[in-house]
């Protein structure tokens, strides 16, 4: 008991035989937390509030100032593509205008070489007298018209003379001052020299009003005729147009000038009453058409052509035929045929009615109504019905007026 009451409890474990001691553990805490307010100020500064809304300022500005600047870059760009696509249309204008320069001097050089040919061949297609050789340059005019005729024919002759074709010195007045040209056209006869050619020599004498062609006149030579009568003006004439016409047809010339007149800019047109009859393949009938089967199957109609009482073409058309004459297939019909040798190149087809009138009482309504016709004629009888009597009367009452013609300009 005794040894139990002098004996001594074990001891207890101290803080430092546990673990760190509390101040240490403070010291830690602090330490951290001071490297951690280091650590955030060196890599994530936090914005000076009056600085950040500055930036915030600037940068609204600039979007401000961003913004029209974009709105005129895109107007600028659209300007720019507006700007763009005019000198694109102007550059095609400026194509077109020298290709078609280009064309028109092509022409010409082919008319001069056509011409040069034919002064070196032994045969000119115009008939002249000694003495009264072609002049080397030709004249310019504004349109040559032929008036296709046969050797008996002298009536039809002077029923126009009497009427619409001025005469004497006022047909060399009109080629003066007006630049038209007025002539009747006719070949020689099969024995050249005998009396029918001197009986169109006498006329010629007399009047001074024919073109005289290097062609044995027949017809069934007309498509022959036509073709070297187109030859044979623009060799003889520089004329914007050419013009035939029927001895059987009245014309107003003033009409047909100022028709021609709107068309004067275009390189090649081609202008008439235009049509597409049926292709006559049955014999003994009248326009029949030996060749028919090259127009298909039976009852096929011809593609489109000016009917042959009156039609013109340009320039460079005649220049055309004249360059190929030897190469172009004739039809037994003439105004086929010219249609056929216009099939395939870019020609401008021009359907005017006004040069298909018919006779009184049709164009007197037209007349009445202030739209005189340019020509007028029957179709049922391809020309005016019994034109040597009633040309006169239609005339009369169809007629644009005899001063008509000085009085329009061109």
């Amino acid at each position: 008991m005794g040894l139990m009451l002098g004996s001594r409890p074990p001891p207890h474990k101290s803080a430092a035989a546990t673990g760190l001691s509390t101040r240490w553990v403070s010291c830690f805490c602090i330490a951290s937390f001071c490297f951690g307010v280091l650590v955030v100020n060196r890599f994530w500064a936090l914005p000076d509030p009056v600085k950040l809304d500055e930036t915030l300022s600037g940068e609204k500005q600039q979007s401000r100032e961003v913004q029209p600047a974009v709105k005129c870059e895109n107007k600028e760009a659209m300007v720019e593509t507006g700007n763009i696509l005019s000198q694109v249309s102007q550059t095609h204008d400026v194509i077109m205008t020298l290709d078609k320069t280009i064309s028109s001097l092509e022409m010409q050089l082919s008319a001069a070489r056509a011409v040069k040919a034919e002064e070196e061949e032994e045969e000119s297609p115009v008939i002249t007298k000694p003495g009264n050789e072609q002049s080397s340059k030709r004249p310019k005019v504004f349109f040559v018209m032929g008036i296709i005729t046969a050797f008996s024919s002298r009536k039809r002759r002077n029923s126009i003379r009497e009427t619409w074709m001025p005469q004497g010195e006022d047909l060399k007045k009109l080629e003066k001052e007006k630049g038209i040209v007025i002539r009747f056209v006719i070949g020689h006869s099969a024995t050249p020299g005998g009396v029918l050619d001197r009986a169109i020599e006498a006329e010629e004498e007399q009047h001074k009003d024919f073109l005289r062609l290097n062609h044995v006149e027949g017809y069934h030579e007309l498509s022959s005729k036509t073709q070297i009568y187109f030859s044979t003006a623009a060799a003889k004439w520089d004329a914007d147009f050419y013009v035939k016409v029927d001895d059987d047809v009245h014309v107003n010339l003033g009409m047909v000038g100022s028709t021609l007149a709107r068309h004067r800019s275009k390189p090649r047109v081609y202008i008439g009453c235009m049509k597409s009859g049926p292709v006559l393949a049955q014999k003994g009938v009248k326009y029949h058409e030996p060749e028919y089967w090259k127009f298909g199957e039976e009852g096929n109609k011809y593609f489109r052509h000016a009917t042959g009482q009156i039609y013109a073409i340009s320039k460079n058309l005649a220049t055309y035929i004249s360059v190929n004459r030897h190469i172009l297939h004739r039809y037994v019909n003439e105004d086929v045929s010219l249609g056929s040798w216009f099939i395939g190149l870019d020609v401008e087809h021009i359907d005017d009615r006004s040069l298909c009138c018919g006779t009184p009482p049709d164009c007197e309504w037209k007349v009445q109504a202030g739209n005189p016709c340019a020509a007028s004629f029957d179709w049922s009888c391809s020309g005016i019905c019994k034109s040597v009597e009633r040309m006169e009367e239609v005339h009369q009452r169809c007629g644009e007026g005899d001063g008509a013609i000085w009085h329009t300009s061109f």
